[in-house]
């Protein structure tokens, strides 16, 4: 348990957490836009440039339930600052990246080091915010960094590719993981020696990262491989030999890294049901939308930081308190229907965007639509994941929501990625000229992400369970608490 603090230096200490938590959120987004510079800069192809977010995505997916077991046993403060330091020195490497294996590589030591801090953040936390209406608050910034981050990371990298290049992206992360690691070693006290001895369940975090890792491979690889291949059917039976590997290991270790039992729990299931799908949709809308500005419309990437600008601020705004104020007014279910709804109907209307679109016509409408929908749905998604947890277990029930959102991220990124190239490539054999194939392709995968989102709706609103009174209790005063004098706001990423 973590050393209390008082007054302000609390609250100083929750800023610097959520600093070092948006630098990683960001990083999951703020290459996006240097995607087609980096392609060219390295030549990667269409669906292997996906593999510089998935080597994250998978990385940081996996090692976030192990960062968490890690922080328990070795002191939460300690693994946080050697999360930081692992997290910069790969950012250093990432903008030194003259080769494709070489980025790939370093991208994917960042998604460890980004694991451990997010993890370890989330608990140092719930340790120095004991009381109900201050962990209320704290946990609201919190969310809200990690709901907004992610968009804002699209903007900053328009901003770094568009004034310098595309390393920037990555050497941005580095003065900023000095900053937080100083102000960490001040601020925050160390982890007191429970004197207890947990056991890492090795075994269980190695067989669901390999799994999910060979799973996406496949995956992305299914285009050039052939979807009936020996390797691309082989890798797939792997992958799920090895899921149900970590599930008997799941139910015979003394310590295991996911308990079973949570499972049973029906919100927590199901918000994690729609983690996985909610961020599948919403990485069809950061990494597609993003490559249709560029290569379809021609946009540089400081335009198409901007043409996420909107979206930017309504998140912003949605998750600095009214998100919360419209828990507290109507429940989890209904904010959740309307959020997941709304973001459902601007992927659709990204699907009709044509070769010569017209920003304020074929693309505005849709970010206004996605900024609401997200913003007013992730905490909603928080609290159903967190709500059904018993209070010793509310870490890893938070760790579970993120890992779904990251997991959930990177296969649907995955698949995305590998329809709209197949459909691409299926339109070029018959003559379709370059742009309007690729313009298709998107369209296809935008259809496949807003179903995504609509499943994901049709979960909340009727599998989703309406909290019991208590629940609702703690709900409001949450959602009472959102006031708190804060300036952050989440992902995480998740999306």
């Amino acid at each position: 348990m973590t050393a209390s603090l008082e007054g302000k230096r609390k609250w100083w200490a929750l800023y610097v957490l959520c600093l070092g938590a948006l630098m990683i959120v960001l990083d999951s987004t703020i290459v996006t836009v240097a995607l087609p510079s980096i392609r060219a800069s390295l030549g990667f192809s269409e669906t292997s440039l996906a593999w510089v977010m998935n080597a994250y995505l998978l990385t940081f997916g996996g090692f976030l339930l192990l960062g968490g077991r890690l922080g328990d046993l070795f002191g939460q403060r300690k693994l946080f600052l050697l999360g930081l330091a692992l997290f910069t020195v790969a950012s250093l490497a990432c903008g030194l990246a003259t080769t494709q294996w070489f980025l790939v590589t370093a991208r994917a030591a960042q998604g460890i080091g980004g694991a451990v801090v997010d993890a370890v953040a989330l608990s140092l936390i719930m340790g120095l915010f004991t009381e109900p209406a201050e962990r209320a608050k704290a946990m609201g910034v919190f969310g809200s960094v990690c709901a907004g981050g992610g968009s804002i990371g699209v903007l900053l990298g328009g901003l770094l590719t568009s004034a310098l290049d595309w390393h920037w992206v990555f050497l941005v992360n580095i003065p900023v993981g000095i900053l937080v690691s100083i102000l960490t070693m001040r601020l925050l006290p160390a982890m007191e020696n429970t004197g207890q001895r947990v056991r890492v369940d090795v075994g269980g975090a190695i067989t669901i990262t390999a799994s999910l890792m060979l799973a996406v491979y496949a995956i992305v690889n299914g285009n050039d491989a052939g979807w009936t291949s020996i390797e691309t059917i082989g890798l797939l039976g792997v992958s799920v030999a090895l899921m149900l590997i970590f599930l008997r290991i799941e139910s015979t270790v003394a310590s295991p890294l996911v308990p079973l039992g949570l499972f049973r729990l029906r919100n927590l299931a199901t918000a994690n049901a729609m983690g996985v799908l909610w961020a599948a949709g919403m990485f069809s809308w950061f990494f597609l939308s993003a490559l249709y500005l560029q290569i379809v419309l021609g946009y540089d990437p400081m335009q198409v930081g901007l043409a996420f600008l909107p979206s930017n601020l309504i998140m912003a705004g949605l998750s600095l308190g009214i998100s919360a104020k419209l828990v507290m007014r109507f429940g989890i279910k209904a904010p959740l229907a309307v959020g997941l709804g709304l973001a459902s109907i601007g992927l659709l209307l990204l699907a009709r965007a044509p070769v010569g679109g017209v920003f304020t016509i074929d693309v505005l409408p849709s970010m206004l639509l996605l900024g609401f929908g997200a913003g007013i749905a992730f905490n909603p998604i928080l609290l159903a994941a967190m709500n059904d947890a018993p209070q010793h277990e509310s870490g890893l029930a938070s760790g579970l929501v993120n890992t779904s959102f990251m997991m959930g991220g990177a296969l649907g990124l995955a698949i995305l990625a590998s329809l709209a190239a197949s459909r691409t490539e299926s339109l070029l054999a018959v003559g379709v000229n370059q742009t309007a194939a690729v313009n298709s392709g998107y369209h296809i995968a935008f259809v496949v992400g807003a179903l995504f989102a609509i499943v994901a709706t049709l979960l909340g609103t009727f599998v989703l369970r309406t909290p019991s009174v208590e629940s609702t209790s703690s709900l409001e005063e949450t959602a009472g608490s959102a006031n708190a004098p804060v300036n952050f706001r989440v992902v995480t990423n998740e999306i």
